[in-house]
């Protein structure tokens, strides 16, 4: 059986093996930004980091993150399936998930394509799947058959896709088994609770913040809330590298720079 490393694409992030060839020195003559810091910071916005139950910011999502919790407890069997738009942050909360509940139990974490005849999984596992919608038809038979025997291996099922079960285009028995599992919708939060998540972020950290400053990262950035964290700490470093105050035509300056 795989373990967690060899089965969760995405834990790990990937760096380039080189970089963009508009990352010059005479960019950074043009923009006033050292090379280096450039590079660096290219490096620091395209790592992502590891997704945590705690980085999630719960928003109306509360009772779904305490369900995720239980899952991390080696003597729970619940199977629980996500469903929300791209972006709504399942594959945070499903990697969170498998993350935390690996110091306690074995983890089985598979992307829809990686699904299908012979898949295993030993007694007490958690078993994640991200994007089921996307299942081929052995990857289909394969989960229901897991499913059926979820309740003698003692497994517990964390499963993700893009819709609520009767509307995922799946065999039907298969859909039936989903809808008979705990139901969460993702709930996406509002521009003003990722602005006031920013801003209590920045806080904690010592951050002089400007409020315009988060509004430009969140018009401009990743939309997911732990990339826009991310990228606000590696602003925050590359300003008090450079002794220049965090504003948002510096903002925009290495935003535009590191994009090039």
């Amino acid at each position: 059986m795989s373990t967690l490393h060899d089965m969760t694409p995405g834990l790990s992030a990937s760096l380039p093996t080189r970089l963009p060839t508009s990352l010059s020195t005479t960019a950074s003559a043009s923009t006033g930004i050292p090379f280096r810091a450039q590079q660096q910071l290219l490096l620091d916005l395209q790592l992502e980091p590891l997704p945590t139950l705690e980085s999630f910011i719960a928003g109306s999502n509360a009772e779904l993150l305490a369900r995720l919790h239980t899952l991390t407890d080696q003597h729970h069997f619940d199977a629980v399936y996500l469903w929300g738009p791209s972006g709504c942050g399942k594959s945070h909360l499903l990697k969170a998930t498998a993350h935390a509940a690996s110091a306690s139990r074995p983890i089985v974490f598979l992307d829809a394509e990686k699904v299908g005849a012979g898949m295993t999984a030993a007694s007490g596992s958690l078993l994640v799947i991200d994007d089921i919608h996307a299942l081929d038809e052995a990857g289909q038979r394969a989960l229901f058959q897991l499913y059926n025997a979820a309740r003698y291996l003692g497994l517990a099922l964390l499963l993700s896709g893009t819709a609520p079960p009767l509307q995922l285009h799946l065999r039907e028995d298969l859909r039936t088994r989903i809808g008979q599992m705990l139901i969460y919708e993702v709930q996406q939060l509002s521009d003003e609770e990722k602005a006031a998540a920013l801003m209590q972020h920045a806080q904690l950290r010592g951050m002089a913040m400007d409020p315009a400053v988060v509004q430009y990262v969140l018009r401009h950035g990743r939309r997911d809330l732990s990339s826009l964290m991310h990228t606000l700490d590696s602003l925050d470093r590359i300003s008090l590298e450079q002794h220049r105050a965090l504003t948002v035509p510096l903002v925009r300056e290495i935003m535009q720079t590191t994009s090039a």
